[in-house]
């Protein structure tokens, strides 16, 4: 038998340069899609035409992902779990924009397995020209919209169904009357649409999600394939709407966990309290409040133990505001408050100081005895503010200020929160760019040994290479990394660097131990657990000659499963290190319970040396029994050095040494030890 096409065959197997060209000849566009990446795999030279490619390339490293709609996906999904079920096949008109230009395309759909065993797309497509664009528009319409729309024929048998409508639909074969929980009143459905063209009504349906009330419009209509007649159907979930009205009014205005207002309810109560005070010629306060440290409790008491706080804090701002005050929970662990102030009374701020006091004392929660922690900030009117809006714009500046500062956790708005807030936006946004452009690097700072000067180890420390400012230290922009969450990005590019520094030394002869600074809120992420098991494999690092100094805070409680997060580290062979020991309050009660390796001593300590040091004697002694390794750091002149070595503290950090230094002067001293000690 001849060939259709003349395909060269050798040694049993089909030349497919060959057939590769012939349907680059073909006048149908035809590429395939892979469905979880979002991106071209293949295509013929047509479909580089129709999409405007340069080249094959160039078309697969489009990232489709960047401008597709969450409808386009969803919709591109159910294609994919139709054709996991089934070798099946779609035709459906499509608009595609290559490079911004609307194209029109009839294209055929089928599944194709990868080589991966992942289900693809196989498409066939042929530039559509015959449609209006009023016809055009309504197929993007129904793609899009979140109103679901089906085609049922006369014996309720689906003939199309929109995206939504997939979405929502227990199995695409589910027949127009089994749709409905009660569907003995179909019928009379059907009798009354065929009596009046339409019907509008709301009735509960059976979905994926489970009953829901559905508000339906059908109508009657022709199929436009067989001309057959048909009903078309539109439903819109209306199940909240559904509910009893007390309850739907109670739940649009109130917070159901702590019965306060919310957030929905405030633009007109607020605007009316504001209304009031500049009728009668009054002032007003509008207090923003939040828990310090909320997260902390659920995750280390569990959600019930932080709605009882919740709703504690609800009751005792119920119990301090009179009965013209609004309250509410704005959400999470934020409240409001705002009072309406009277000729005679106290100070604005005179809210938010009782409120903090009576919180002064540690209360009950889930059985515990636990410190509540609070945040206030406040916007006075008119001062401050003469708009809802601007209040709330306002308080919530104050409140961020109230949150950093350690002393004054109530504060009154000011101008230059305003500018201080946009100084932070900027940084982050700079922050941002730095991660992506590389700008930071690493400083390292010897550490020595008190007897011989040697170095015996070298602790990593963060700059960030501005191109406009230049170097900046950490002092800068760490605190602002935390606030946004930035800090584990950025983290985790220091632990990778300094794994691979580590590698790089581990054959040379000056090769010395590394340490790393590791923040509160990176050990509170269970992604640096990850990170840090996985680094000794993917970089070739030896985590016994890596030190992961923590700060006091770890270690009293603050951190959700601090103790275990430290162990597994412990046993993965990195070393554990207090970072500033002393300026917390740690005991020895508390660090024989975790696997302590070494001790930090903050610089502040090395004044006390000067006049004794009987403080620095108890902590080395404190060391000793946990036995751990003790670093002194910042020091400045011979004499501490001196006094550290005849007390027992053999290693120390500082200027007396060396400054933090590049990472090539680092090894380059590294190196120039080696020789010294090789004559």
């Amino acid at each position: 038998m001849t060939p259709l096409f003349p395909v060269t065959i050798a040694d049993g197997k089909v030349d497919m340069d060959l057939v590769l060209q012939l349907y680059d000849r073909l006048d149908t566009a035809v590429w395939i899609f892979d469905f979880d990446h979002k991106r071209y795999l293949w295509a013929n030279k047509k479909t580089l035409e129709i999409t405007e490619a340069e080249s094959l390339e160039e078309l697969q490293s489009r990232d489709l992902a960047a401008d597709m709609s969450p409808a386009v996906e969803q919709r591109l999904r159910q294609y994919q779990q139709d054709f996991k079920k089934s070798d099946t096949s779609f035709s459906e008109i499509w608009t595609l924009y290559p490079k911004g230009k609307p194209k029109v395309l009839q294209i055929a759909m089928s599944g194709v397995r990868l080589r991966d065993g992942r289900m693809g797309l196989l498409c066939e497509g042929r530039e559509h020209h015959e449609q209006q664009p009023e016809t055009l528009r309504s197929a993007e319409a129904l793609l899009h919209t979140t109103v679901m729309i089906s085609l049922f024929s006369r014996q309720g048998e689906p003939l199309y169904r929109n995206t939504a409508s997939r979405a929502a639909c227990v199995s695409l074969e589910t027949q127009f009357q089994d749709q409905f929980v009660h569907p003995e009143d179909v019928q009379s459905i059907f009798d009354v649409v065929d009596r009046e063209r339409s019907l509008k009504f709301v009735a509960q349906m059976k979905t994926n999600a489970g009953a829901k009330w559905h508000e339906l419009t059908i109508r009657a209509c022709h199929d436009a394939v067989s001309g057959q007649d048909a009903y078309l159907v539109s439903e819109i979930d209306v199940t909240e709407l559904h509910e009893t009205k007390e309850r739907a009014q109670y739940l649009a205005s109130h917070d159901t966990l702590t019965g306060l207002s919310n957030r929905t309810y405030l633009q007109e109560r607020l605007t009316q309290i504001l209304d009031v005070a500049k009728r009668n010629d009054q002032t007003a306060t509008l207090y923003l409040l939040d828990l310090d440290d909320f997260k902390l409790v659920n995750d280390s008491l569990g959600h019930a133990a932080g709605d009882v706080l919740l709703q504690l804090v609800a009751e005792e701002l119920k119990a301090l505001a009179g009965p013209d005050d609004v309250i509410a929970r704005l959400g999470g662990d934020e409240f409001l408050m705002c009072h309406l102030e009277k000729p005679g009374e106290e100070e604005p701020g005179w809210f938010g100081r009782a409120l903090l006091d009576s919180f002064s004392k540690p209360r009950m929660i889930e059985g515990k005895q636990r410190q509540i922690g609070l945040s206030l900030g406040y916007a006075h009117f008119p001062d401050d503010g003469e708009t809802v809006d601007e209040l709330m714009r306002h308080a919530d500046l104050a409140l961020y200020q109230a949150k950093s500062d350690p002393n004054n956790k109530c504060i009154q708005f000011r101008d230059r929160m305003r500018r201080l807030r946009d100084e932070h936006r900027a940084i982050k946004k700079d922050l941002e760019r730095a991660l992506k452009e590389d700008q930071f690097v690493l400083y390292y700072q010897p550490i020595a040994c008190t007897r011989t000067d040697r170095v015996v180890s070298g602790e990593a420390l963060l700059r960030w290479q501005h191109p406009e400012r230049g170097l900046i230290g950490p002092d800068e922009f760490i605190q602002i990394a935390e606030d946004t969450g930035l800090i584990n990005d950025i983290g985790t590019w220091v632990a990778e660097q300094v794994a691979n520094l580590q590698r790089r030394m581990h054959n040379l002869q000056n090769s010395v131990p590394l340490a790393l600074n590791v923040s509160p809120r990176q050990l509170s992420d269970s992604a640096f657990l990850t990170l840090m098991q996985s680094l000794p494999f993917e970089t070739g690092c030896t985590p016994g000659r890596i030190s992961l100094e923590i700060t006091e805070s770890v270690i009293l409680g603050d951190i959700p499963n601090a103790r275990e997060t430290l162990t597994s580290l412990k046993n993965c062979g990195y070393q554990i290190v207090i970072d500033d020991f002393g300026t917390g309050y740690s005991n020895l009660a508390y660090l024989h319970n975790y696997p302590i390796d070494g001790i930090k001593i903050d610089r502040m300590f090395m004044e006390d040396v000067e006049s004794g040091g009987e403080i620095v004697k108890l902590i080395l002694s404190l060391a000793n029994a946990l036995g751990a390794n003790v670093v002194a750091e910042g020091v400045e002149s011979i004499e501490q050095r001196s006094w550290l070595s005849q007390n027992g503290c053999n290693r120390y950090q500082g200027y007396l040494y060396s400054k933090p230094v590049p990472e090539e002067r680092f090894l380059s001293m590294l190196e120039t030890q080696s020789k010294i000690a090789a004559m």
